[in-house]
């Protein structure tokens, strides 16, 4: 039998939000992460890492925020969801 184990987040925190997409589009996916990010808290460019597969595919965009609560968690999912050509979401 397994079980499912909740992972509480204690706020405020420092939280990463990981997103794939395919190299193609990098730098305009770095765009719209930034922009996605700024509808819900304010983000600079400084807060973006971004690196590509081993294979030169994909391309990993990393960005740090500070959060407060989780609603603001949610709201940053929900935004980078929205994102076209997003292929994973960490």
């Amino acid at each position: 039998m397994t079980s499912t184990e909740t992972v509480e987040i204690a706020f405020p925190c420092d939280y990463t939000f990981k997103a794939f997409c395919l190299v193609e589009i990098a730098t305009e996916f770095n765009t719209l992460i930034l922009q996605a990010v700024n509808t819900v808290l304010p983000c600079s460019a400084d807060a973006l890492r971004d690196r590509h597969s081993s294979t030169g595919r994909y391309s990993c965009v990393s960005v740090l925020v500070r959060l407060h609560n989780r609603q603001q968690l949610e709201a940053i999912y929900a935004q980078l969801r929205l994102i076209d050509g997003l292929v994973y979401l960490l």
